[in-house]
């Protein structure tokens, strides 16, 4: 990398992590904390309000994305993150299940991925993309894995309420590391061509990976409702259900210089569909755990297993989506891919919770295999893009 990809790979993962610190930190344990709030006692609602947050991110990624290919990156992540912050400090003032819901609903409202992916597209060459994504995915993992240490603690402390005042904190410091911290762009952003939404809308590849992202992250987030409950039921309790995420999360990215390796080698693919295959498998054994008493090394196992195929095809999937897409679009088809991916966290959430409700944990683990092993029939027939040219000054 150059220095300046370094310097964008570096300010851009520190805003995403900053941000997904608060909402990490929430994450393991809104399920067991907002049970507490009046109307908690509802899983369908309870995976509603946790799923909320996705709902309103799909909707307004692609408002946001094209905004950042009009009006500019900065522009547009600054007020995204600034929404984001209200949404947190309006769950924090929350005194029922409905105030939650009404604050995760803010919290999506800032939906600044597509615009952050984009910009570290414009500012990276192909060559080193999936790098400059995956220093993004480990940022996440790291702030996940710190997440489930301190989480537990804080909860315990300053509880929900001051868990989401965190977050609002953390996400005006995103504020700050924008303006000062990430380069300038490249050159002004302009309207996107007439029929370039078309265009994104009707590119395979991108379909492809657009489906890719919205499974992914409704089994993830599904998974989060039953997961907790059964390291719970197999003798853990929930202050050390970091005990089994933590190693789970660090140890998986010791396999991201692999993936580097194996695409150098032209063998991304393989490493691509051997992910979704083992996400699928996680589904089977998590199906098996759930029929009685669930164990704790083998949630442990599974749960690293998870981990290992998650932080592939997350640091994968925006990588591609930003190779193959137009450069004169490329917000656009970001915003389009980050609005699967958030519509996958609201329906993974929403959907889970009812499952779980109606008809337990074991449907919704075999309701996760069926998707997985949909997606996996279709990325088969994957194309995977070649690296270009140096990136150019207007790139």
């Amino acid at each position: 990398m150059t220095p300046m990809e370094r310097r964008a790979s570096a300010s851009l993962a520190s805003i995403f992590a900053l941000r997904m610190l608060g909402l990490f930190m929430v994450l393991p344990v809104f399920a067991l904390e907002a049970r507490k709030y009046p109307g908690g006692d509802d899983p369908a609602l309870l995976g509603l309000a946790m799923g909320m947050y996705g709902l309103t991110q799909a909707l307004l990624q692609l408002p946001f994305g094209m905004a950042s290919d009009r009006f500019g990156r900065k522009r547009v992540i600054a007020l995204g993150l600034i929404i984001f912050a209200l949404g947190s400090f309006w769950a924090a003032a929350a005194d029922d299940l409905t105030g939650l819901l009404v604050g995760r609903s803010l919290q999506g409202a800032g939906a600044i991925s597509a615009a952050v992916t984009a910009f570290l597209a414009d500012l990276t060459r192909d060559s080193v993309r999936t790098k400059a994504m995956t220093l993004l995915g480990v940022s996440i993992g790291l702030v996940f894995a710190l997440s489930l240490v301190v989480s537990p603690v804080l909860v315990g402390a300053i509880g929900l309420t001051g868990l989401f005042q965190v977050t609002g904190g953390l996400a005006l410091i995103g504020v700050a590391v924008v303006v000062w911290g990430v380069p300038a762009e490249l050159a002004p952003k302009v309207a996107s061509p007439r029929g370039g939404f078309k265009q994104v809308l009707t590119h395979w590849g991108l379909l492809r990976l657009n489906l890719g992202v919205f499974v992914l992250n409704a089994v993830q987030l599904a998974m989060w409702v039953p997961v907790p409950a059964m390291l719970v039921q197999a003798g853990l309790p929930k202050a050390d259900h970091w005990q089994v995420y933590l190693p789970a999360v660090l140890g998986s990215f010791a396999l991201m210089g692999g993936v580097f390796a194996l695409e150098r080698r032209g063998q991304l693919k393989k490493v691509f569909l051997f992910a979704i295959a083992l996400l699928a498998l996680v589904q089977v054994g998590l199906f098996v755990e759930s029929l009685a008493t669930a164990q704790l090394w083998p949630l442990a196992a599974l749960m690293f297993a998870f981990f290992c195929a998650f932080n592939v095809l997350e640091a994968t999937l925006p990588s591609l989506a930003s190779r193959m897409a137009p450069t004169e679009v490329r917000g656009t088809a970001i915003g389009v891919f980050n609005t699967l991916q958030s519509l996958g966290l609201f329906v993974g959430g929403w959907l889970g919770g009812v499952l779980v409700k109606g008809f337990g944990s074991p449907m919704l683990f075999l309701g996760a295999l069926a998707v997985l092993l949909l997606w996996w029939v279709v990325a088969l027939f994957m194309q995977m893009p070649q690296p270009n040219a140096p990136l150019q000054p207007h790139a």
